[in-house]
């Protein structure tokens, strides 16, 4: 339906929140060290931390996506917001790993719900020919909240503690959920209101459960029992997507679709080689640089305030330019970044580490809204949500699967330690491990994203 309130207002609610989510999330990271200290948290029980979100999240993104098309987008995202708040209050209050990890969980959830609708409303708001610049403002905003987080929480973790890096966002959720209910009087739904696949949602839920558990548990045997029960249950689900009415995810799209389905492998792909940055960079200048939160938080940053510089206008340019080019030379400059980091030593230079960090920010600008925009630009009105929940459901695979990259690579080369002193030499090789994997991963989604075809006609 045609939105009756003015874009701009609704273009602000989504910004800001676009905005205050990330914001949690990056100084969360940044917080990681000093939590494995104040709750005695071996390495791979840290890893969880973050992991424990994406899982969530990427458990319940398809649910709150096709939820969202029967029952109103608007109304889903709004209980997301006002979830998202309760929920880190409760990761604040946190006494133990398991309260945080549980805490954390609930807030991938409450997340979910805001990843599967926000390009949705996007999309249902904005013509097609401006869709790239507004998804790139809103791309842009995820990413100036990304980059604030290191430096504020940073800041907030020096001078209050850990706990605070959970609040930082909660006054601007607050008037995200504000703005929704008062200001913003229209709703988004599909065409029509279609069954929900409750047989499809709880295959999802139960792979996606599977594999996380089966990864935290190499190399122990019943880990392979684990891995091998998810990809049969995973096999199921896409059967089952295949051959029922009214799927839970369409996997039809990627069947039929080849711009559709080669855009959302490179997304993949990308996010699969760069999300653990944040995390393994917070360990590399904190526990192996010795660096304060705050000193920290400045050098992270830097990735993700090019991203926001550069995002806002790779998304315009995507609306002239085949988003192919941008994407692959994105990925392409993206790889070399993540060599670069795959050679840090403990006594690398500050100035090294911000260059690699100008490279991997650089070229994830380049690649993220043109990739965003192929994939909206690809299907009909009518798919717009099944697409957004695709987008969302693509990117939080790709991190969960950068998690789990870390949270392998760590037990393997670490074992169940604690983080110390007599560590670091271990922590350092298992930073270098992932980033060196993660330049790799790079590899294939070059191809990928060079093999999607023309989205945009010839001129005239």
């Amino acid at each position: 339906m045609s939105a009756q309130t003015h874009p701009r207002i609704i273009l602000a609610m989504l910004l800001l929140n676009s905005f205050a989510v990330p914001l949690m999330l990056s100084s969360a990271n940044v917080a990681l060290p000093t939590i494995a200290n104040e709750l005695s948290l071996t390495a791979i029980a840290l890893s969880w931390v973050p992991m424990a979100f994406l899982m969530a999240s990427t458990m319940f993104v398809l649910i709150f996506g096709r939820l969202a098309d029967n029952i109103g987008r608007k109304r889903v995202f709004l209980v997301g917001t006002a979830a998202v708040i309760v929920t880190s209050l409760i990761a604040s209050l946190s006494q133990s790993d398991v309260m945080l990890l549980t805490a954390r969980f609930l807030q991938g959830a409450s997340a979910a719900m805001l990843h599967a609708t926000q390009m949705a409303i996007i999309s249902s708001v904005f013509p097609a020919n401006q869709r790239g610049k507004y998804i790139g403002l809103v791309t842009g905003s995820i990413y100036i909240g990304l980059s604030a987080g290191p430096l504020l929480g940073g800041l907030v973790i020096d001078s209050v503690g850990w706990r605070a890096a959970f609040l930082m966002h909660v006054p601007l959720a607050a008037m995200v959920l504000i703005m929704g209910v008062f200001f913003v009087h229209d709703e988004w739904r599909g065409e029509k209101s279609i069954p929900f696949d409750l047989r499809g949602a709880v295959g999802w839920i139960i792979s996606i459960l599977l594999f996380c558990l089966g990864v935290s548990r190499l190399p122990n045997t019943d880990s392979y029992l684990l891995l091998l029960a998810s990809a049969v249950s995973i096999t199921l689900f896409i059967r089952h997507a295949r051959t029922t009415l009214h799927p839970l995810w369409d996997v039809k799209l990627f069947f039929g679709n080849r711009t559709f389905t080669l855009s959302a492998a490179a997304s993949l792909m990308m996010y699969s080689a760069t999300y653990a940055n944040v995390v393994l960079l917070s360990l590399y200048l904190q526990s192996v640089k010795g660096l304060s939160a705050s000193s920290a938080g400045m050098i992270m940053m830097i990735q993700p305030a090019v991203m926001a510089l550069g995002s806002p206008i790779m998304g315009r340019l995507s609306d002239r330019l085949e988003p192919r080019w941008l994407a692959s030379a994105g990925m392409a400059v993206t790889a070399g970044g993540l060599f670069v980091l795959a050679n840090l030593h403990p006594d690398s230079s500050l100035m090294y580490v911000a260059i690699a960090l100008l490279m991997t920010g650089g070229g994830f600008a380049l690649f993220s809204s043109p990739n965003v925009n192929a994939i909206m630009g690809s299907v009909e009105a009518k798919h717009f949500g099944s697409a957004s929940g695709a987008v969302a459901t693509t990117r939080l695979i790709g991190q969960l699967n950068s998690m789990v990259l870390v949270t392998l690579v760590v037990g393997l080369v670490m074992g169940n330690t604690l983080i110390s002193a007599d560590s670091i030499p271990q922590l350092a090789r298992a930073i270098d491990l992932s980033f060196a994997i993660a330049g790799l991963i790079c590899l294939p989604g070059i191809a990928f994203s060079l093999a999607r075809g023309r989205l945009h006609s010839k001129p005239a």
